[in-house]
Order: structure tokens, then sequence, then C-alpha cells
């Protein structure tokens, strides 16, 4: 039996980790966080025993494979629970914490890549790219890769969607999203209401005039959404919809107001990603 004075081995970091995170592996989909799974929590419960992992990590300076075997299913689970758990209350899910916690370990599991050679580093070099856009450390880090690592297929989309969102380029951005794997599509989740918003503008300005009608449809498409929520959208924008147009004015786009739109209503684009993929798997990177 270990000896809780000296505290877990790297062994028993990453067993412990494993058999935490298969606890979920047979559901298809976080529950929210106040839906209650034994005594705890379950976002609450993973949460704090993925965090008390890392601190003994750090306090016995565990490196090698044995840190990133832990790391890579951290980040996994908490890029899928930033996703998931969007719009829960804050004193339910507080998404900054899950963002801080995050960029640590992305950080740590990169650094981490340096040396050695690892068989998912493409994968989560991508999942850093898109979770942070916009961003020029993470651009820069990027660049800094080796070309093995940058030339892969998955990270050549990745830089794809960068590029489209640092040109401002929404709708390539949006195509570009349809062949993001599930997790990817987590990790980009957060920019697409920003990029929507700037669709809107876009069209607003390149489509104003009176007798323009843009088919709502055909937004509806390049928005990735269905056409109701494409109404709300346009509404919430100031862009009038009329009937089965839409008519673009760059006076009237505005603004929506605070907590209008909710994040999570907004999520056609990945949910029809996951089908019957389970927490297990998706932690576990079976995707």
């Amino acid at each position: 039996m270990l000896d809780l004075q000296q505290g877990r081995t790297p062994l028993d970091l990453v067993t412990c980790d494993h058999q935490l995170l298969c606890s979920t592996s047979s559901t298809t989909s976080l529950p929210p966080p106040h839906c209650v799974h034994g005594p705890r929590l379950v976002y609450d419960f993973v949460f704090d025993r993925l965090r008390s992992v890392r601190q003994d990590m750090i306090i016995q300076r565990v490196s090698g494979a044995d840190c990133v075997a832990v790391l890579e299913r951290t980040v996994r689970f908490l890029i899928y629970a930033s996703y998931r758990l969007c719009g829960e209350p804050l004193r339910l899910y507080d998404p900054r914490i899950n963002d801080t916690h995050l960029q640590e370990s992305l950080s740590w599991l990169l650094e981490c890549y340096t040396s050695g050679k690892h068989p998912n580093q493409e994968e989560f070099q991508a999942l850093g790219l898109l979770y942070n856009l916009g961003s020029s450390r993470a651009t820069q880090h990027t660049m800094e890769l080796p070309e093995r690592i940058r030339s892969s297929p998955v990270m050549h989309l990745a830089l794809s969607v960068s590029r489209a969102f640092r040109e401002r380029n929404p709708v390539r951005l949006l195509r570009l999203a349809h062949s993001l794997d599930f997790l990817q599509s987590c990790a980009l989740h957060r920019h697409l209401e920003t990029c929507r918003r700037d669709l809107l503008l876009i069209y607003s300005h390149g489509h104003s005039s009176k007798n323009c009608r843009f088919p709502l449809h055909k937004l509806a498409h390049i928005l990735a959404l269905d056409v109701p929520l494409t109404n709300q959208l346009c509404q919430a924008h100031g862009v009038e919809v009329h009937g089965d147009y839409v008519v673009f004015s760059k006076t009237s786009f505005t603004e929506p107001e605070a907590g209008k739109l909710q994040c999570a209503h907004f999520h056609d684009l990945v949910d029809r990603k996951q089908r019957d993929l389970t927490v297990g798997s998706i932690i576990h990177g079976c995707t």
C-alpha cells in the first residue's frame, strides 16, 4: 500500500489519472455540474482530483512519458469541459478558472514536447493553436516548431483556421471548421461567437443596399446554424430579416445586449460531431 506520507509515485499518479478519467467513460456526455453523481458534483470532483494529481507532479518534479500521459488527458478533459459546460451558472462552473488550469497544463505539456519524441504532439500543438486563436504567443510558438510538425495534416488544418481568423475571414474559417474533429471543434468553439459577429458586420457593409436581398437559408449555411438560430442572431445584431431574406445595412448593425445571446444555444456545429463518442473515448484520444 502507498505510504501517503511519502506522496504518490509517478506510476501512482498516472494510474490515478487513468482510473479517474475512466470513471466517466461510460457516458456519452459530461453531465452539467449541478447533476450529482454519487456524493460529489461530477465536474468539481474530476477537476479537483486532476488538480491534486498535477500538484503532486510539480512537487515530485515528474517529467518524461509519465508527465506527458497525465497532461494530455488533463488538457483533453478541460477543453471538453470548456465546451460542454459553457453557459452554466457561474456558481457551478467558472470558465476563467477552467481556462487558467487549461492554459497552465497546456503550457507545461508543450514544454515537455521539447525533449524526446511524442506520438500525440501534432494533436496537442493543433489544439493549443485552435484554443488560442489570435494569440501572438501561440502563433509564434507554432512558427518555431519543426517543419515535420507544422506540415502534418492536423497542423496544416489548424494553421489554415488560424490564418483565416487573423485575416478576419469568417467565411473561410467557418468552412474550415467543418473539417475539424470533435475535440478540435471544442477548442475552437469559444471563438465562434466572435467569428459569426464579424461575418454579420462584414456583410452589413458589403451588402448594404435597400434593394439587396440575401437568402436566409444561404446565410444559415455560411454561419453553420439552422434558420431559426440565424434569424435570432441577426435580430440580436440589428440585421433585418424579412421572411426568407436578410436585408443588410451598415447603419443598422448593433452589438447585442449583454446576455441576450447564449453561446450554448449555438453549438450545432460542435454538437453533431460528438455522435456516439463517450467522454472516456474523447479524453483518451479515441476519436
